[in-house]
């Protein structure tokens, strides 16, 4: 009997991940207050649609075994202890809860009921970031010094519930705690939320690694194109990544022989070569991903705890934002 799961919030991601389920033909239904919007994603790809996670999983749809949760932030931590405490595997959409205590909550019921918890941190997913990963791992490019990353774009009007850091830092963030291996330890943040107070438009954070790599994050909602990208500055080269492109350009130089009495002409010799992957959606890989761990076949690429560490940078960036003090990672509730 195939594995079926369930789509929680049929927003702009709940959408995409009833679309991506129903085409690796595991799509179960839809849970969605919104009639109208309910009514239109179940209809399209012909599986039942209920009003609400409860009512779904009194359907007793036999094959249910897990849900996605792409709700709004606020409702994550209600909807994924209903789902858990039900005995069925979560991914939730980052980040995952509203607050760290709610995250906490979450991950020690999950570990409790022996079910898979898993955080949409769909950038973790992108074939760009995994090869990185992989030449990292072989030490192709020697250590990382330093990451920066530039992830901007116009507004987006469907966001209403968090700020630029929780919608848009944390992908980076993410995937930077992810590519250096250490935990961060201090984070400082300089933000600005405009006309719109109590919500950050735009944002830089700083962050300091256990290791002693550096990572920067530039996000905004004011820039009219989008923008994707991170850089790193290793030992043996600087490497750009285009998350968007899905291409890798690694930069290599050396320097010949060269007048000491003349720099204007200093000889550099560049190489540089341009990886071009196969384009992948990310969403497909992360729902393969989760797939494969509710199949027991390996733990999730991005856990429930990993999700939560990512939730605790963030909130240390807005707090720094708040305070414009540096935050220390150790002081993070």
């Amino acid at each position: 009997m195939e594995m079926k799961i369930g789509v929680v919030g049929v927003g702009a991601m709940g959408k995409n991940h009833a679309r991506v389920l129903a085409d690796m033909g595991m799509l179960a239904g839809v849970a969605e207050p919104v009639e109208e919007m309910r009514k239109d994603v179940a209809g399209r790809f012909s599986v039942p649609g209920f009003p609400s996670l409860a009512e779904m999983l009194r359907a007793g749809i036999e094959e249910l075994e897990a849900v996605v949760i792409a709700a709004p932030t606020a409702f994550h931590h209600k909807l994924v202890m209903e789902a858990l405490e039900a005995g069925k595997h979560v991914l939730v959409e980052k980040p995952v809860a509203a607050t760290i205590e709610e995250g906490r909550e979450m991950v020690s019921l999950a570990e409790r009921k022996g079910l898979v918890l898993s955080v949409g941190q769909i950038e973790r997913h992108n074939p760009v970031v995994a090869t990185a990963k992989e030449y990292l791992d072989r030490g192709n490019f020697g250590g990382i010094f330093t990451l920066s990353s530039k992830r901007v774009s116009a507004f987006p009007s469907r966001i209403r519930d968090v700020g630029v850091l929780f919608d848009l830092g944390i992908h980076d963030i993410d995937v930077m705690r992810y590519l250096v291996g250490a935990p961060v330890t201090s984070v400082y943040t300089t933000a600005g939320a405009l006309a719109d107070r109590g919500r950050e438009k735009y944002a830089d954070v700083l962050m300091r690694f256990d290791n002693g790599v550096s990572g920067f994050v530039e996000v905004n909602w004011l820039t009219p194109m989008k923008v994707r990208k991170l850089w790193l500055t290793c030992e043996k080269a600087y490497v750009e990544l285009d998350y968007m492109g899905q291409t890798m350009r690694i930069s290599e130089s050396k320097i010949s022989d060269y007048d000491e009495h003349d720099l204007f002409r200093v000889p550099y010799e560049y190489h540089i070569k341009e990886v071009a992957l196969k384009k992948t959606e990310p969403l497909r890989l992360e729902l393969e991903d989760f797939a494969a761990a509710v199949e027991g076949k390996k733990p999730p690429l991005v856990s429930g705890a990993d999700g939560l560490e990512s939730l605790r940078v963030v909130w240390a960036a807005g707090e720094s934002f708040r305070t414009g003090e540096p935050v220390r990672m150790e002081n993070v509730p």
